[in-house]
């Protein structure tokens, strides 16, 4: 069923059609339209579910870890300041290996207070044991929350789906709603490998001390890097049965003889694509390698498809203050020895939902052409509102632009 619909609704909508047996959340903005659409369906007697009024989003978290522990397909929702009050529990689900799915609004983190767009909140808590999975359109939200629950249950590992807060959750777009028969075919009923049941007593989260505590965690590092072949083969399967292009973990634009490569991931990937297309038409060699997953981290896949670019520009919403955007970073990681090394920049762009135009984007495609030398660099800094904050203009140029290593020679890390 096609229909025009806010983001919010169509997540909503498409989260009933999974089945979840709890959903519990608590509201926070830009994330409050899921689970009031949820709370609707359910009081409609649409949603089969129990719904669960939490006071804050620890405990919600909380919630959905008992109930998932007990076998029960659980959802949650949350953004921003409420991930992170969220964060003891997001490790426990992890370490206990626990089915969970949570769309996260991605929203910028206080202070100071903003309610705005941009990936600080979930890329702060990558490394939390969570597959991370990010929509570039409201289209590819709905459809990665039907994977996220397929995924997450047969790796016993949780899944955070993140979308663009306003952005994408408040938006309006043509969105195709699957079937019920639709989802079934592809999300088949939850069948827990072990659960809290007093038929068959087991213990889940219990104390491990120094003699077993590092081989838990290596195990569930060892799934997670198992987790890109599943990922991979159920968007391949998504694709084959609805016949809408996914992507897997990695989606290449106009790479094949592409000298400069843009890097993104979430809603700026839409813009992006008519700035590379303008470019194309003019004669730039130029492509985009769009994120669909961030953790698992597809090392290899970042190497092959990147490795004969002569530059690369990574645009994200986020960094790690003191040295660069996080996912740049991770991209680095990917060529530590290589043979074959591309000057990897980091742009960093819309921070507290900073617009990011296409003059923003196409300067910096242009600008690596130029100068394809690594570098850090912010991106529509407001000038007026530093010198209003008795900056010289030569302390934010330094900051502006940084440049972070000299180009490796063949071999160097």
């Amino acid at each position: 069923m096609k229909a025009i619909m806010e983001g919010s609704q169509a997540v909503a909508q498409v989260v009933s059609l999974c089945k979840p047996n709890v959903v519990c959340a608590y509201p926070i903005t830009p994330q409050t339209h899921i689970v009031e659409r949820l709370a609707i369906l359910h009081s409609e007697g649409k949603l089969k579910a129990g719904f669960v009024l939490a006071e804050s989003e620890h405990s919600a978290a909380s919630i959905v870890l008992g109930a998932s522990a007990t076998g029960a397909r659980s959802y949650t929702a949350t953004s921003s300041q409420g991930l992170l009050l969220m964060t003891e529990v997001m490790f426990n689900i992890a370490g206990m290996r626990l089915p969970v799915v949570m769309t996260v609004a991605n929203r910028a983190v206080s202070a100071p207070i903003n309610i705005w767009n941009d990936q600080q909140d979930s890329m702060s808590l990558r490394d939390c044991g969570w597959i991370q999975m990010y929509a570039e359109d409201v289209q590819e939200a709905c459809d990665m929350h039907i994977q996220a629950f397929r995924i997450a249950e047969e790796l016993n590992i949780p899944v955070m789906v993140c979308m663009d807060g306003f952005v994408l959750t408040h938006s309006m777009e043509v969105v195709d709603i699957p079937s019920q028969d639709e989802v079934d075919e592809i999300l088949p009923p939850f069948a827990p490998s072990y659960f809290l049941t007093p038929k068959d007593p087991v213990t889940l989260g219990s104390m491990a001390g120094p003699d077993a505590y590092m081989e838990i965690r290596m195990l569930l590092h060892k799934a997670m890097k198992d987790a890109p072949r599943v990922i991979q083969d159920v968007s391949d399967e998504f694709e084959e049965k609805t016949g809408r292009h996914q992507g897997g973990l990695l989606d290449p634009y106009e790479l094949e003889d592409a000298e400069i490569v843009l890097v993104s991931m979430g809603s700026l990937l839409g813009t992006m694509k008519d700035v590379v297309d303008q470019l194309r038409d003019e004669g730039y060699p130029i492509g985009i390698l769009k994120v669909r997953t961030t953790r698992p981290f597809p090392r290899e896949k970042f190497h092959d498809l990147l490795c004969n670019a002569r530059a690369v520009a990574v645009l994200e919403k986020d960094i790690s203050l003191g040295l660069e955007g996080i996912l740049c970073s991770e991209i680095r990681s990917a060529f530590c020895r290589a043979a074959k090394t591309p000057n990897i920049s980091s742009f960093i762009v819309g921070l507290g939902g900073r617009d990011v135009r296409e003059d923003d984007i196409r300067n910096i495609a242009i600008s690596m052409f130029e100068n394809d030398s690594c570098r850090v660099e912010f991106v529509g800094i407001n000038k007026e509102a530093l010198a209003a904050a008795h900056w010289r203009a030569e302390d934010y140029t330094e900051c502006i632009s940084t440049d972070v290593c000299p180009k490796p020679e063949k071999g160097d890390s």
